[in-house]
């Protein structure tokens, strides 16, 4: 039903959802506000772009660098040949950054607005650090010109297919591994870290423990979202992992419903979905129709559009029944 020009957009808006519904976890059933998960989908995102750069390279070294007269690849660089480490890397480098980072400020009992602050550090220092790294990174103009994945063009509408269902697929099993575990007691855990961390650290639980590994988690799912978007879209640079992605990663899920994994999911989709028809149909004015709904939402809808959705399904619901009971009281008098 879509073109291939769409198919490609959606794919990206997937991977999106699949950010949301790690930040859907810490967040919406953590209480744990991350302003920062931009960084954990850049890793990803150039840890993939690294091996597709070196696929690429018929000399073995990237052309930036080549640019900048380096003649023999980086040590960092030579460990991504291998794919199977590349894709591992993209999964497992932002999960133990953020085990690190949750480790030191959990432990310390830093929450609320101070640990969203550090999370927003830790994106300036990891942009500034990305862009001063010119001659490893490729700078501001980060990584591209990728042209095969496995020696498979990435044009060809086979391989684009595939790439599309495979992120179908990884965002079905995320999602699965968030439901799992918000159904079991870990997420019922993660709930009362949430509405009340103190009254559980006196029941005997140490809150640290789960809120450094849901952040891990979450910080993996942004990886993957990440390696995904590269083989999509065909580019990464440090822009894309900055202060204002990682913000409006947080939007998406607050207009869906953070309380809500598939609410998380659909508030990234349609939210990206608005943006790229607004900026379509009105490229003078879309920001200003996006700023909008971003104030509708957080001013009349505080559960988003889930939360909505519910609590209209309650009220007509009683209402049906109260319906049902008059009818039945009506029918027993007469």
């Amino acid at each position: 039903m879509l073109s291939d020009f769409r198919i490609g957009l959606l794919a990206k808006f997937l991977c999106f959802a699949i950010i949301a519904v790690g930040i859907s976890l810490i967040w919406g059933f953590t209480g744990i506000m991350s302003l920062g998960h931009g960084v954990f989908f850049g890793l990803g995102a150039y840890c993939m772009a690294m091996y597709l750069k070196l696929e690429a390279s018929t000399s073995g070294v990237p052309d930036f660098m080549e640019w900048n007269g380096i003649t023999e690849l980086p040590i960092i660089w030579t460990m991504f040949k291998n794919p199977i480490f590349a894709i591992g890397s993209a999964i497992l480098l932002p999960f133990l950054i953020a085990w690190i980072i949750g480790y030191f400020t959990f432990k310390n009992r830093i929450k609320g607005v101070f640990f969203s602050l550090i999370s927003q550090a830790v994106v300036v220092v990891t942009v500034t650090l990305f862009i001063g790294s010119q001659q490893i990174t490729g700078g501001t103009s980060g990584l591209t010109n990728f042209f095969t994945v496995f020696h498979v063009p990435l044009a060809d509408p086979g391989t684009k297919s595939f790439l599309y269902f495979l992120t179908v697929s990884l965002l079905a099993i995320v999602m699965g591994i968030a439901l799992i575990l918000t159904k079991t007691r870990f997420g019922r855990l993660l709930i009362a870290i949430r509405d009340g961390e103190n009254r559980l650290r006196f029941l005997g639980y140490n809150p640290a423990v789960f809120k450094v590994f849901i952040y891990a988690l979450s910080a993996a799912f942004a990886g993957i979202a990440g390696a995904l978007f590269v083989l999509q879209v065909g580019i990464i640079t440090p822009e894309m992992m900055g202060i204002i992605p990682s913000i409006e990663m947080v939007l998406w899920v607050a207009i869906g419903g953070r309380h809500s994994i598939l609410g998380a999911a659909i508030g990234a989709i349609l939210t990206n979905s608005a943006k790229s028809f607004l900026s379509e149909t009105y490229p003078e004015f879309w920001t200003i129709f996006l700023g909008g709904l971003f104030l509708l939402v957080v001013l009349y809808l505080p559960n988003g559009l889930v939360g909505f959705v519910e609590k209209f399904k309650v009220r007509f619901f009683k209402k049906e029944k109260k319906e049902e009971e008059k009818g039945a009281t009506d029918s027993l008098v007469s």
